[in-house]
C-alpha cells in the first residue's frame, strides 16, 4: 500500500506554513475558516512531533513490501520486453547472470513486477457472490461495532469528502466519524487503529460488502482490513447485499450526521472535520437517544477491556508448515508457487498434508481451501463466514 498525503494533511501543512511564515494566528485561522482554538490544537501538534503530528497517526501502510531497487524492476521489465514468453523463474535466472554480483530478487518478485506493469495475462477471477453472515444482538458495549461510509458529499472547494464512521451497537456511542478523500484501505486502517488504541477491541464489527471492508475477488469477500481484524481476535459479520436496514442503528446515526454537520458543507476538509468533531461531541454526550430510554450514548458506553495489539504470529502445531504468504498473495513451499490471495499478503497461513499431494490452507481458526501440486492455487472450501444451515430437530 503506498502511502499517499490527504487532502486534510495538505492543509494542516499549509495551515502551519503560512504561521511560520509570520502570519498571525487570527487572521490563518480566519482564511481556514476555522476557530482558533483548533488552528492552535493543528500548530502544537505540529511543534511537539514536526509534520509526523499533522497526521492523525502514520500514515505508514500496516504492512509493506521491501521495495526493489527502480533499476533491477526497469532490467527485469527490459528482458521480459526481449522474451515475451518467459516466465518469472527464465527471468530470475537471466538477471543473476547478467548481474552475478548482485543479489537476485525472488521469483514472486519478479513475478510482482511484471504484474504491476501490466506484463502477465491474468486469468479471470473468481468472483466472490456477497451473501451477508450471521448477525448479534449484544447487550453490553464493545459486543459489536458498525462501520459505515456515509455517503460522499461536495465541500465548498468541489473536493469529495467521504465520512468513515463507528459506533458501539449497543450504547449508540459515535467512536469516529473521520472526513476522508476516498474510500481507500490505506486511510481505514489509521482510523481503526486509532479506534483500537483509544477504546480497545470489539468482538466484532458489522459492515457492508463495500470496500475497503470487502473485497469480491478474494477468498470469501476479504479484504486486508478484514484480515486484520481477524488476526486481532476480532470477528466479522457482514449484512446481506440490499439490506441496509441490517445495520438500522448505524444508518439511523448517518441520517443525523448528514442534517446537523454536511448541510451546507464545509468549504474544505479542515471546516468539515470540525463540524464532525463537534457532532460526535454533542452527539455522544449532550442529545438524548430515544433507543436507550434518552440517555446519552457517553453515559452507557465503556471502553473495552481488551486493549489494541500488534498481534503476533499465529501458531499451527496441527499443521505441517507455517508459511508466510508473500506480498503478491502466494504460498512458497519448497518449489512450489501456490496463489492464495494477496489480502493475506504478510500473514503466516498453515498448511497441512492431508492426502498425497493435497494440502489444505487455514489462517487461525479458519480453514481456507485446498490445493495440490498440479493446479497451483487454492481451491476455497465451505465459507466459514455465511450463516450455517442446520438440519431441524426431532421433534
Amino acid at each position: 500500500m503506498p502511502w499517499k498525503e490527504s487532502n486534510l494533511m495538505n492543509e494542516r501543512i499549509k495551515f502551519v506554513a503560512r504561521l511560520l511564515d509570520g502570519d498571525k494566528m487570527t487572521a490563518v485561522c480566519r482564511d481556514f475558516g476555522i476557530s482558533r482554538k483548533t488552528g492552535y490544537k493543528i500548530y502544537n501538534r505540529y511543534k511537539h512531533s514536526g509534520l509526523e503530528g499533522l497526521n492523525d497517526l502514520s500514515r505508514r501502510p500496516y504492512r509493506h513490501a521491501n521495495k526493489l531497487p527502480y533499476q533491477v524492476e526497469r532490467i527485469i521489465i527490459r528482458i521480459k520486453n526481449e522474451r515475451p514468453s518467459w516466465g518469472a523463474p527464465k527471468i530470475r535466472e537471466k538477471l543473476h547472470r547478467e548481474y552475478p554480483m548482485a543479489k537476485p530478487p525472488a521469483i514472486s518478485t519478479v513475478h510482482a513486477v511484471l504484474e504491476r506493469n501490466g506484463l502477465v495475462k491474468k486469468r479471470r477471477s473468481r468472483r466472490y457472490k456477497a451473501r451477508g453472515t450471521s448477525l448479534s444482538d449484544p447487550k453490553i458495549p464493545n459486543g459489536l461495532w458498525c462501520a459505515d461510509y456515509k455517503g460522499e458529499f461536495l465541500l465548498g472547494n468541489k473536493k469529495y469528502c467521504y465520512p468513515l464512521t463507528i459506533t458501539d451497537y449497543s450504547s449508540r456511542y459515535l467512536l469516529a466519524c473521520d472526513g476522508q478523500d476516498s474510500t481507500k484501505e490505506t486511510f481505514a486502517f489509521t482510523v481503526f487503529e486509532q479506534a483500537f488504541k483509544e477504546f480497545g477491541l470489539p468482538k466484532a464489527i458489522r459492515t457492508d460488502n463495500g470496500i475497503p471492508f470487502s473485497c469480491a475477488n478474494a477468498l470469501f469477500g476479504l479484504s486486508r482490513l478484514s484480515v486484520w481484524w481477524l488476526s486481532l481476535g476480532i470477528d466479522i459479520e457482514r449484512i446481506k447485499p440490499g439490506n441496509p436496514q441490517q445495520n438500522g442503528r448505524h444508518e439511523r446515526m448517518h441520517l443525523t450526521l448528514k442534517q446537523e454537520a454536511t448541510k451546507p458543507a464545509s468549504f474544505n476538509f479542515l471546516q468539515q472535520q470540525e463540524r464532525f468533531d463537534s457532532f460526535m461531541e454533542i452527539y455522544n454526550n449532550d442529545r438524548p437517544h430515544q433507543g436507550i430510554g434518552m440517555k446519552y450514548p457517553g453515559e452507557l458506553y465503556t471502553p473495552s477491556s481488551r486493549t489494541f495489539f500488534q498481534p503476533d504470529a499465529p501458531e499451527y502445531p496441527y499443521h505441517d508448515k507455517r508459511i508466510l504468504v508473500t506480498q503478491c498473495g502466494r504460498i512458497c513451499m519448497e518449489n512450489l508457487k501456490i496463489s492464495l490471495s494477496k489480502v493475506f499478503a504478510g500473514h503466516y497461513v498453515g498448511v497441512r498434508e492431508i492426502e498425497d499431494k493435497i494440502w489444505s490452507v487455514s489462517f487461525m481458526d479458519f480453514e481456507l481451501g485446498y490445493f495440490d501440486e498440479e493446479v497451483g492455487r487454492v481451491e476455497p472450501a465451505n465459507n466459514p463466514f455465511i450463516p450455517k444451515v442446520l438440519p431441524m430437530s426431532p421433534v
